[in-house]
């Protein structure tokens, strides 16, 4: 049924009202583990499999099934066998569900549910009005109130939150995601490069893929020294503690992954400038692996993911944001580069490559 411009309007404000559900639906149905369940049993599972499987009783699950099946999550099947009963229900995976294992994209759906995130307080009035965010420990009630720690307004991570293993296996979950479209869908990028820096490598899991798929990569993951002090040896990867800030390991070419979003355009172009002078004049590069904002009625299926991720980052960090094509080849200029290329890879982020 086709409804009418004010017709569809009385609809989608109510789905907007209530939208906060969606995500929350989405973090309990991996909570529970439905997806993996689902792919271990193999095949269509009833309802009462599934509710014994869980412990959740089944009434309470099929409205959490209903509500999933009509956001794509999973769908209803025909039972494996025409002797079961018309009334028995089976369901199945769609290929939105079987995203949301624990070996996919389930521990970054836990992560919106876990520890402050939901709860970080820019996106109100009194923080959008002044520019400055609440102070998150005090807000989350876990710590001392000294903001952020570091003076620059812009994060808290300093917080005990962002060592915990939540945290770890979402960012891993979204390095995996990642550096596997990187690796299928711009292999030239790192032809020529012997030695390769990934800026914010944490424990190497993205350097590890990169070196697999192009072995002729030496990697170094330059992190904190509290975090690469607990990094586990990696063939192939050198552990280097430091900080963006101050001086970037030389190589033939630097990797920002899911770093700048996350800071102003001024420190931006900072730590774009100290990438420069790590690589050579002229045969280096720095990769940047971030999301790109269509604008000008360019959108495609990820423009939605794009916007709903910088009011996350509103909400989060005041000084954080995701850009769109105009402003990165704006920060990229003012850091002293001499070109860039953008590829979008039809993944959460594009590949932008910045040559001196």
């Amino acid at each position: 049924m086709v409804l009418d411009k004010e017709a569809q309007a009385r609809a989608d404000v109510w789905k907007y009202a209530f939208g906060s559900i969606n995500c929350r639906v989405m973090i309990v149905v991996v909570q529970l583990q439905i997806p993996d369940i689902m792919k271990k049993h193999g095949g269509a599972i009833s309802l009462s499999d599934l509710s014994a499987a869980v412990g959740v009783p089944a009434d309470n699950l099929y409205r959490i099934m209903r509500f999933s099946i009509h956001h794509g999550m999973f769908k209803k099947t025909e039972a494996p066998q025409r002797k079961v009963s018309d009334e028995v229900v089976y369901y199945a995976h769609t290929p939105l569900s079987l995203l949301l294992t624990i070996d996919n994209v389930g521990p970054f759906i836990l992560l919106q549910g876990a520890g402050p995130h939901g709860n970080f307080g820019g996106l109100t009035v009194a923080a959008l009005k002044s520019g400055n965010r609440p102070d998150f420990k005090n807000l989350n009630g876990n710590g001392n109130g000294n903001g952020n720690g570091n003076g620059n307004g812009n994060g808290n991570w300093d917080d005990p939150f962002y060592t915990t293993k939540e945290f770890t296996d979402a960012m891993a979950c979204h390095a995996r995601v990642a550096t596997s479209a990187i690796i299928e869908n711009c292999p030239e990028a790192f032809r020529g490069i012997r030695t390769l820096v990934d800026v914010g490598g944490r424990h190497g899991m993205a350097l590890s893929m990169l070196i697999k798929g192009f072995p002729w990569i030496k990697g170094i993951a330059f992190d904190l020294p509290e975090v690469v002090a607990k990094a586990r040896p990696v063939d192939g990867i050198q552990f280097v503690g430091g900080s963006m800030f101050e001086t970037i390991p030389k190589a033939d070419a630097i990797m920002l992954m899911w770093i700048l979003h996350d800071w102003s355009d001024e420190t931006c172009i900072d730590i774009l400038k100290k990438c420069k002078e790590a690589v050579p004049a002229d045969t280096g590069k720095v990769i940047i692996a971030e999301a790109v904002i269509n604008e000008d009625g360019e959108e495609d299926e990820y423009t939605g993911a794009h916007l709903s991720l910088d009011m996350i980052m509103m909400d989060q960090l005041i000084e954080g944001k995701e850009r769109t094509y105009k402003e990165w080849a704006h920060l990229i200029k003012a850091a002293g580069f001499s070109r860039h290329n953008v590829k979008n890879m039809k993944t959460l982020v594009s590949l932008i490559e910045a040559h001196p």
